[in-house]
């Protein structure tokens, strides 16, 4: 083959051949467009209707961006924890007559930093709180021994311990101070006040030392000093077993002459 009949060989396959060609048409069309055109029309009826469930449910529920959450019963409202075993861990229980949460800790913490105001577990109860304020007009009552470092009632306000039908006791290894910086200090009981002291002594420290309802003897001295004046002056003297009782004072000591007081005791 020469060269001249090649070219032309190449150029007569390379014409299109418009005789045999067939159209084939590219789309969707028939049943399948109409197919087509209905699952789109139910994906938006679906989504019209989701969309307003869900403004339905906020709107019934109040759940909105600027009020809190309110959850209402008729008879209680009971909020549960479980682990990922299914185990009831903790639970919240809001009724009608108490407020119940059973957990094995139970805290209450402080809005700004954090801090534990209230923790309650099996062991103890911890008050985090700067101030412990106690309002009822019966006080605070304890069924067992209280530990604490301090002690102290509000401003213009009395503290008051009392325990109505049995002791009150008050301990401390390196003692136990009871000071009133401006007022008095009372001690009142019904039959005896004790005051002892085993290894030490007791100590009163005052411009004036005064014991009322103290006894008086009503021994008459017939000595040249006596005078039918009102006695004025009187003499303390104490017992052999400690009592302590006044006998009108003489020129020497009158306690021998009034000891018969010794014997009522």
């Amino acid at each position: 083959m020469t060269r001249e009949q090649y070219i032309l060989a190449t150029q007569q396959n390379n014409l299109p051949r418009t005789e045999n060609a067939q159209l084939y048409p590219v789309g969707i069309y028939g049943w399948r467009k109409r197919c087509l055109y209905f699952f789109v029309l139910l994906l938006l009826v679906t989504m019209i209707v989701n969309l307003a469930m869900t403004i339905w449910i906020l709107k019934v529920m109040n759940f909105t961006v600027d009020s809190p959450l309110v959850l209402q019963s008729d008879r209680n409202v009971t909020v549960n924890a479980r682990n990922h075993m299914g185990q009831l861990t903790g639970q919240l229980t809001v009724g009608a007559d108490a407020v119940e949460a059973q957990c094995k800790r139970f805290e209450v913490r402080a809005s700004e930093d954090g801090r534990v105001l209230f923790s309650a577990d099996e062991d103890e109860i911890t008050i985090g709180a700067e101030k412990l304020k106690v309002t009822g007009t019966e006080g605070a009552v304890f069924g067992h021994s209280v530990e604490t470092p301090h002690i102290r009632a509000e401003p213009s306000q009395d503290l008051r311990l009392e325990s109505p039908t049995r002791s009150l006791i008050m301990e401390a290894p390196r003692g136990v101070q009871v000071s009133a910086v401006a007022g008095d200090f009372k001690a009142t009981c019904r039959k005896e006040l004790h005051l002892q002291s085993t290894e030490g002594e007791i100590f009163l420290n005052a411009d004036t030392i005064r014991l009322g309802n103290l006894p008086t003897s009503s021994f008459s001295s017939s000595l040249p000093s006596s005078s039918s004046s009102r006695q004025t002056v009187y003499e303390l003297c104490v017992c052999p077993n400690g009592k302590l009782y006044l006998s009108p004072a003489g020129v020497g000591s009158t306690c021998q002459y009034s000891s018969n007081i010794c014997l009522w005791s």
